[in-house]
C-alpha cells in the first residue's frame, strides 16, 4: 500500500510550488559525463566547475530546474575522460545557487541503497538547499549496470515494485514522528527506524524518468514531475504528433489515484540568428558525429523505443530527447507547440552549453515571455 505524503507542490511558498507557477518551466540538463557526440568544437565539459557555472547562469536567468543523468558503466563506456555522480554534484550546487531546483538522478536499487541512508541524505540536502533538492528516481535498465553491482538485471516490472516499497519507507521516514520497523520483499530491513531533521516542505521533490506502463503507474503514485521522452523519436514533428496521447495517459493515471503530476522533456536547442546559420551549425555537428557513440549495451528501457521506429521522422543525432532547431523565433514556435501537447517544462541541452545558454537568455527568453510561456 502506498504511504501517502503531502507533495511540496501542494504547500504554498515551497520552491516547487513557486516553480509550478510558470506556464512553461525551464531547466538545464547537465552533462556530468564526458559524452562526445561529435568532433565539432565545443567548450562543454564534464567538470564540476563548468557545470556549476551553467547552473549559476540558469539560476540567474530564472530557470526552475537543473538535472543530470548518472550511469554506471565499465571502462570504455560513455564516460570518455570521466564522469561525476549526479547525487553528489547536484547536492553540492545547493551552496552556490539561490532559487533553482536541483534534481539528482539516483539508481535507487543499486547497492541496494538502504532507505535510512536515502532518507537521511535527502533530508540533509533538503535543509541545505531550503527545499530545493530532489531525486530523479531510476531503477536501472541496462544489464551491465546491474551486473557491475553483483547480480543479474532485475526484471523490469519487479524493479518498480521494489522501488515502491523503498519509497513507502523513505516517505514514512521523512514524515513519521515515531520509530517504526519494516520488513518486505527487499533485501534490507528497518528496525525502530527514525530520522531527523524532517524536510521543510513535507518531503523533497520526487521525479522519475520513465516511458513504460509500470513506470507510469509508479509515477502516478509517487512523483511530482515525470521526465518523459518522445514516443516518436527525436524529430520535432514526430514528437508533436505522438506526445499528446502519451502525456494524457500519464496525467489520467495520476488523476485516478487523486494526484496531479507534471511532465518535462529534454530538448537540445540549436539556434542562430538566421535559418542559414542555424542549418549550417546543426549540419556541422551532425557531419562530424562520432559513430556508435551510444551503441553496445543491452537495455530493456521502453522510453527510447521511438528512436528505432522507421514510421517516424528521426533527428540529426544532436543529443537530447528531441531536437529543436531554428532561429529564436522558430524555437519559440516549437516550444509553444510542445506546451500545447501537455508538456509542463523543458530541460534544455545545448551542444556548446555555456555560450548557447547565454544566447538563449539574450535572444530566446524575451520572446518566450512575449509568447506567454514565462511570467
Amino acid at each position: 500500500m502506498t504511504y501517502e505524503t503531502v507533495s511540496p507542490a501542494d504547500i504554498p511558498g515551497s520552491p516547487l510550488a513557486n516553480a509550478l507557477k510558470q506556464p512553461l518551466m525551464l531547466g538545464v540538463f547537465l552533462n556530468l559525463q564526458d559524452i562526445r557526440l561529435s568532433t565539432f568544437p565545443t567548450t562543454s565539459t564534464w567538470t564540476f566547475d563548468y557545470n556549476a557555472e551553467v547552473v549559476r547562469k540558469a539560476d540567474d536567468l530564472g530557470f526552475e530546474l537543473a538535472f543530470s543523468r548518472t550511469q554506471w558503466l565499465p571502462k570504455g563506456g560513455y564516460d570518455g575522460e570521466a564522469s561525476l555522480d549526479a547525487f553528489v554534484a547536484l547536492g553540492a550546487m545547493a551552496a552556490i545557487t539561490k532559487n533553482i531546483l536541483l534534481i539528482s538522478t539516483i539508481h535507487v536499487l543499486y547497492g541496494p541503497i538502504h532507505p535510512l541512508h536515502l532518507a537521511k541524505y535527502g533530508a540533509t540536502l533538503d535543509h541545505i538547499s531550503k527545499g530545493r533538492w530532489g531525486i530523479n528516481i531510476v531503477t536501472g535498465h541496462r544489464a551491465v549496470e546491474h551486473e557491475m553491482f553483483g547480480w543479474d538485471r532485475i526484471e523490469h516490472d519487479t524493479r518498480y515494485e521494489l522501488a515502491s516499497e523503498l519509497f513507502d519507507v523513505v516517505q514514512r521516514l521523512w514524515t513519521d514522528t515515531e520509530n517504526f520497523s519494516f520488513e518486505g520483499k527487499s533485501p534490507w530491513k528497518v528496525h525502530n527506524g527514525y530520522i531527523t531533521p524532517k524536510p521543510l516542505f513535507g518531503r523533497p521533490v520526487l521525479v522519475n524518468a520513465t516511458g513504460s506502463e509500470a513506470g507510469i503507474a509508479f509515477a502516478a503514485k509517487y512523483s511530482d514531475i515525470v521526465f518523459i521522452t518522445s514516443p516518436g523519436g527525436a524529430h520535432i514533428d514526430s514528437a508533436l504528433e505522438t506526445l499528446p496521447t502519451h502525456i494524457a495517459n500519464i496525467k489520467a493515471q495520476a488523476a485516478r489515484v487523486g494526484r496531479t503530476v507534471r511532465t518535462v522533456i529534454n530538448p537540445v536547442i540549436v539556434s542562430r540568428d538566421t535559418e542559414r546559420e542555424t542549418i549550417e551549425y546543426a549540419n556541422a555537428i551532425s557531419r562530424n558525429a562520432i559513430k556508435g557513440a551510444f551503441a553496445g549495451y543491452d537495455s530493456d528501457a521502453h522510453a527510447w523505443r521511438g528512436r528505432g521506429d522507421a514510421s517516424h521522422k528521426q533527428g540529426l543525432g544532436l543529443g537530447g530527447n528531441i531536437e529543436i532547431i531554428g532561429t529564436p523565433e522558430q524555437v519559440v514556435e516549437q516550444l509553444v507547440a510542445l506546451k500545447k501537447t501537455g508538456i509542463d517544462g523543458v530541460q534544455l541541452g545545448f551542444y556548446d552549453f555555456l555560450p548557447e545558454l547565454g544566447y538563449f537568455g539574450d535572444r530566446i527568453l524575451p520572446l518566450l515571455k512575449q509568447a506567454g510561456l514565462r511570467l
